[in-house]
């Protein structure tokens, strides 16, 4: 049998009926297409879409702001549910490139369907086109190949027959997924072609929990046996591939410490006695001593990004051997590491039994509890300031903690509250914390505030984001109010880049062009602008509450807690009331040559403290 259906059409019957399996439980993969429409799709997937809801259609405001959206569900749904993305060709398509390097980076799948210029040619060049001297094989969608995990442009219908089940089998990969582009021309989009009706039927893609090399997994238990100052560093790939029981276990059996990644933060509940919380530039204290010391560090589902290690300076023991569990061969072998490429919660399980009678030494289990202590005690002072107002933002977080409950989510992904609420949130749930961090990404947290809704509609939603996030993307307010997903937005309002600000003032600069001031006598050093953020959320729809006071923002966030719009609680914060950092370092290089005394200090400490980073063999 065969259907007669445009391209655009058979893409929506293809996505509608592919589903996920895993453990068991099978999943829907394609829950829906945000979309803006242009005359590059309006008359392809936008008919396709109307005629067929087996695709729920989401109207977005802003395209970059939908990949985020999406990239979020994905992280939400721990990988296992997608959503698409439709728009035009041109700067509609060209504003999800943004979006699709942060999905790729951090290891999420997106589908993106971006409108393409005319595939016969004839009537070029048309509006939106990018035109060469050199090719005319070439758009703007040609900028998504580094950005993307995989790419394709159909120029004919019946070329979906191979390429969706390739982009369908990327997206479900473990170890190659992120983003995927099928660029659409638009005049084959609306081309009709005779499908094989065997083509849309249901399909279900199992993901394998992969065993690592037998062999591999002896060396390492004879490496964990050996250790007497072992860590464990927990990556995002442990709460991806469920293994957050797996990982509890193995620690307590062991005794084992664990510090937690951006993305691996919630591995542990915070109050689990292996738990030192938040590893490298933005980590604990205890943490931080503990990877110093380290003769073995057992990395799971990690990539080891330059704040998880504090750019190479974070390990200084010279005997120290990596041991890497992860589904990606290329994290695996990172750090000259023995790489136990499989499924970390199978591997888990299997190393349990391999080091069945190890544990560590009394003296090292009571050192990780004493750096669990101290660093309670001082997360508690931190929430218990009462500085201002202006209140600080440890004191802004401690709040949002306590009046959130166990199964909320915090989201968050640019500026200086990602370092904080690494820190300091107590998680304690594993998908209570949510940070894209991979990219940091400013302007995500609302979008992604939305995507993580949608994904787990039962549970309460907090986006923490900073002024300068917000007035880069903070219309999908409008998305969440009409689809009806209710999120808490904290808008915390420091006038201006806080987090660079502080930064360059630490390199001995000034904080040139990260206050928000009026230009006085050539110089951006005026009088500082009167944003009004809750106007600007209010006239977006939102539920909106100022707040000035500890005890004012208590009231407005339990206020909007229990609000059934989605709700924005402006509350300004002091930018000289921060938190520490602790026993680590970020390389972020200083001028070598200048005649500003700070600056010169600023080089002379650069140079001391580069000394410590270490390469790997």
């Amino acid at each position: 049998m065969i259907r007669r259906l445009t391209m655009a059409q058979a893409i929506v019957a293809f996505l509608k009926n592919q589903f996920s399996l895993r453990d068991g439980i099978r999943s829907r993969i394609f829950e829906g297409c945000f979309g803006i429409f242009g005359h590059g799709n309006v008359a392809g997937m936008g008919q396709a879409l109307e005629q067929d809801s087996g695709l729920r259609y989401y109207l977005a405001r802003n395209e970059q702001a939908m990949v985020h959206t999406a990239t979020a569900f994905a992280k939400m749904a721990n990988r296992m549910r997608v959503m698409a993305c439709t728009t035009s060709v041109g700067p509609g398509a060209s504003n999800m490139i943004t979006g699709a390097a942060t999905a790729t980076i951090n290891r999420l799948p997106v589908l993106l369907l971006p409108g393409d210029i005319f595939a016969r040619r004839n009537v070029a060049p048309v509006l939106q086109q990018l035109e060469s001297s050199s090719t005319q094989d070439i758009s703007v969608n040609d900028c998504f190949r580094p950005a993307c995990r995989y790419w394709d442009r159909i120029e004919r219908p019946e070329q979906i027959l191979t390429s969706l089940p390739e982009a369908v089998r990327v997206l479900m990969s473990p170890a190659e997924t992120g983003a995927v582009v099928l660029a659409l021309p638009q005049d084959v989009q609306a081309e009709a072609f005779d499908y094989p009706a065997e083509f849309f039927a249901e399909r279900v893609w199992t993901i394998p929990r992969a065993r690592c090399d037998r062999d591999l997994l002896t060396q390492a238990a004879e490496w964990i046996r050996a250790a007497r100052r072992p860590l464990i560093i927990a990556g995002g790939g442990v709460i991806y591939s469920d293994a957050t029981e797996a990982l509890a276990q193995f620690a307590e059996q062991t005794g084992i410490p664990v510090g937690e990644t951006q993305a691996g933060k919630g591995s542990l509940r915070f109050d689990h006695p292996q738990c030192l919380g938040a590893i490298g530039v933005t980590g604990t204290p205890g943490a931080n001593i503990v990877a110093r010391e380290a003769d073995l560090v057992i990395g799971i589902g990690t990539r080891y990004s330059d704040f998880t290690s504090a750019s190479n300076t974070a390990f200084q023991n010279p005997a120290l051997r990596f041991v890497n569990i992860n589904v990606t061969e290329f994290d695996a072998y990172k750090r000259a590491a023995l790489p136990l490429v499989g499924d970390a919660r199978t591997v888990l399980a299997e190393l349990a039994g391999a080091v069945e009678n190890y544990h560590v030494e009394s003296g090292y289990a009571a050192a990780t509890e004493t750096h669990r202590e101290r660093w309670e005690a001082e997360v508690d002072r931190i929430y218990a300031q009462r500085h201002g107002p202006p209140l600080s933002q440890g004191e802004v977080i401690g709040v949002v903690n306590e009046v959130s409950r166990d199964r909320d989510v915090v989201v968050c992904a640019a500026g200086s509250l990602p370092g904080d609420l690494h820190k300091l949130w107590r998680t304690r749930d594993p998908k209570g914390y949510h940070m894209e961090y991979g990219n940091s990404c400013m302007g995500y947290e609302i979008a992604g505030g939305l995507g993580v809704k949608m994904a787990a509609p039962d549970r309460d939603v907090y986006v923490m984001v900073g002024d300068g996030s917000y007035l880069m993307m903070a219309q999908e307010i409008v998305t969440a109010l009409q689809e009806g997903y209710k999120i808490n937005i904290i808008l915390i309002d420091n006038h201006g880049f806080s987090s660079i600000g502080g930064l360059s003032r630490s390199l001995g600069n000034r904080g040139m062009g990260t206050d928000y001031k009026y230009r006085s006598n050539g110089k951006l050093d005026g009088k500082t602008i009167p944003v009004d953020f809750a106007a600007n959320a209010a006239s977006l729809g939102a539920h909106t509450v100022r707040a000035r006071t500890h005890d004012e923002f208590v009231k407005a966030l339990t206020e909007c807690r229990d609000n059934p719009l989605t709700s924005v609680v402006v509350v300004e914060t002091a930018i000289d009331s921060r938190v520490p950092g602790y026993e680590s370092w970020w390389d972020v290089p200083v001028a070598e040559v200048s005649e500003v005394e700070s600056v010169q200090r600023a080089r002379k400490e650069y140079e001391k403290t580069r000394q410590k980073e270490r390469n790997f063999f």
